[in-house]
């Protein structure tokens, strides 16, 4: 079920109006983005910076991305890929890496919840803790539900660049393909066609928080054309007016794909 998060008081009433006034922006003619990717970064320099633990960011975060999804649904943004548990992240402490466990996974499960959403895992599960994986899989959807939600784990761009092309080199060598031909008939949309978000658009827009403006590995591939906006405030801290804010530049960009 969605659900409207209030925002806590005391309420600027300058706050409250300028988000109307960016919503009614969107509501005359902005182009809306079909695939939205974000970067939650910052969990852990929001909890030092307000003296709570690490796992308290980790769990902040994790509500702020149900919130987000909700914005998204407002607008009726198709498919949202975010960005949770990058390959290096799996190399943090055994404690860190626990918890993150255990909070994702409770994530993933609220988000699956969500009326009209489908789960995608995208990433390279094998390198995933087994119970973390178990509990993943367990609420992914193959089926058309509305929202398309890609929950990026065990991710990293190079890699998943790797497996697309390890994945299409087998696909054609099992149909007996010769490898001249297979060097001869290689292309980008071969190689789209094996990565983990085979099927769906490329992301027209990438969102990052807490200030940092590098991908991180993100999306490497599909992002060859997607628009980026870079946010100062930490994951736990982005609000209503930033992703508005973000939508809007994006809808007043020119998107010229290289012409």
């Amino acid at each position: 079920m969605w659900k409207r998060t209030a925002v806590a008081r005391p309420v600027n009433l300058l706050y409250r109006l300028y988000e109307r006034r960016l919503k009614r922006e969107l509501d005359k003619s902005v182009p809306v983005p079909r695939h939205v990717g974000v970067i939650t970064d910052g969990n852990r320099r929001w909890a030092k910076e307000f003296g709570a633990t690490t796992a308290d960011g980790h769990r902040a975060g994790a509500a702020k991305i149900v919130e987000f999804l909700g914005w998204c649904h407002e607008i009726d943004v198709e498919i949202v890929t975010l960005y949770v548990l990058s390959k290096e992240n799996l190399a943090r402490s055994a404690e860190e890496v626990s918890i993150l466990i255990e909070i994702i996974s409770d994530l993933v499960e609220k988000i699956a919840a969500l009326d009209g959403v489908g789960v995608q895992l995208v990433g390279d599960l094998d390198i995933v803790p087994p119970d973390l994986r178990a509990r993943l899989e367990a609420v992914t959807t193959t089926e058309d539900c509305g929202m398309r939600v890609n929950v990026a784990v065990g991710y990293g761009g190079r890699q998943e660049i790797v497996n697309a092309v390890k994945s299409l080199l087998r696909t054609r060598a099992d149909d007996g393909t010769d490898l001249e031909s297979i060097i001869s008939e290689l292309s980008p949309e071969q190689i789209g066609e094996h990565l983990y978000t085979k099927g769906q658009p490329d992301p027209d827009l990438i969102i990052r928080s807490s200030g940092e403006q590098r991908l991180s590995g993100f999306l490497m591939w599909q992002s060859a054309y997607s628009e980026f906006y870079f946010c100062e405030a930490y994951w736990p801290d982005f609000r209503r007016t930033d992703f508005l804010r973000a939508v809007r530049d994006y809808g007043l960009r020119q998107r010229r794909f290289g012409k």
